[in-house]
């Protein structure tokens, strides 16, 4: 619809203002409580009708002119305790340690100015859509939180963004089948028999176990789980000892474990616990095992992502469209599409010119503004062009 890139067009100074005052402000997991209010203070002036969620979060809706299906568009809100490195910028986090380091700044203000958009087209919309402004993304609660709130209650389809420095601005996808992967925390504690250093065979050294345990854990990776089926396992952090010529008696570590398919998480974390506890009773120790489910895998759509895939070409040109490989990187989108079709998109930020091209949660990472208008667009062409052709 060429009138919502008009609009688009006309919000954008907008939206750059809004997006850097979400940066100079970032709010943690389920601490979004300013953010919450900004935008239902924008939502409040367009008399687009809301709810918040608890214990913070937005859910909107509007009505269009003609009767027809509900698409919702979701757009997450906090920030990371990331330390901002980026001193010239004149919208630099004003909070210590903590900064908006993945995009959720611009994808708001993105969200938002769709909004304003179709608010303007509402007497031509056939349906609904409904605006998900999602809280504590990055600890992979927030969307749990906000189904349980019936954000999906009614949704017959579900479109979100997410910006990508590693994608060149100017460009978009949107992929068929695996998009994000689903993304595990583990936690183990080895425990053995501490004691002097100068006296090993009185002692279990549970130092010992835990480095074997890492040193034998990739053979999951390599040898138990389908090698066309993509997993990785990582133990990020370690924490062993207490002196130099004590034996430890306790050793923890944590990390992670991504793939694309439940049936290899679940091995996966199978193979964790025996590897595990058969390590730790090799060298006379014991072993538990924690496994919380993070995230599900991002699969899109395939109906749904080849509509998006036609919509970016349409919109901004054959050349806009790229096939942006899977990532390991984990999304709780994903528990909008459990029980409904979605997908989800990737909008390029990357531009070595602006210095935009660092990795997401570095405490350089910055967004191209630019990009910003083909997000917003993407959000309500998508939306509309949707309810146009499904209601």
């Amino acid at each position: 619809m060429e009138q919502l890139k008009v609009l688009i067009q006309k919000y954008t100074p907008e939206m750059i203002d809004f997006r850097r005052d979400l940066h100079q402000h970032p709010e943690l997991q389920f601490e979004e409580f300013r953010t919450t209010d900004k935008v239902a203070e924008v939502l409040s002036q367009l008399g687009i009708p809301y709810r918040k969620t608890e214990p913070t979060g937005i859910i909107a809706e509007l009505v269009g002119g003609k009767a027809g299906k509900t698409v919702a568009l979701r757009a997450d809100m906090d920030a990371l305790p990331v330390q901002e490195l980026n001193d010239e910028l004149p919208y630099k986090s004003l909070e210590d340690g903590k900064m908006h380091a993945c995009g959720h700044d611009a994808h708001t203000a993105m969200l938002l100015t769709a909004t304003k958009a179709l608010k303007e087209v509402q007497s031509e919309i056939r349906g609904s859509v409904r605006f998900i402004f999602q809280p504590s993304e990055e600890n992979a609660q927030g969307a749990k939180a906000m189904v349980k709130q019936g954000a999906m209650t009614g949704v017959d389809d579900v479109f979100g963004i997410h910006i990508w420095s590693q994608m060149l601005s100017g460009t978009a996808s949107c992929v068929a089948g695996s998009s994000f992967a689903s993304a595990d925390i583990f936690s183990i504690d080895f425990k053995g028999r501490g004691g002097h250093g100068a006296m090993p065979d009185a002692c279990v050294d549970a130092a010992l176990i835990a480095s074997s345990f890492v040193m034998n854990v990739q053979s999951i990776v390599s040898r138990e789980t389908n090698p066309l089926d993509p997993v990785v396992v990582t133990v990020g952090k370690m924490d062993v000892g207490t002196r130099f010529n004590v034996i430890a008696e306790n050793a923890r570590l944590e990390g992670t474990v991504r793939c694309f398919s439940l049936e290899t998480r679940d091995r996966v974390e199978k193979a964790l616990k025996r590897f595990a506890e058969q390590t730790a009773a090799m060298y006379g120790g014991t072993a538990e095992l924690v496994y919380d489910y993070g995230t599900l895998p991002v699969i899109n759509d395939e109906k749904d992502a080849l509509f998006a895939q036609s919509v970016i070409k349409e919109n901004f040109g054959e050349q806009a469209l790229i096939q942006e490989p899977p990532t390991t990187g984990g999304e709780d989108f994903s528990y909008f599409t459990e029980n409904t079709s979605g997908c989800f998109a990737l909008v390029g930020c990357g531009n070595p010119e602006k210095d935009t091209q660092w990795a997401h949660h570095h405490g350089r990472f910055n967004v191209d503004e630019d990009a910003m208008a083909i997000g917003a667009e993407l959000y309500a062409q998508y939306a509309f062009e949707y309810l146009q052709q499904n209601s």
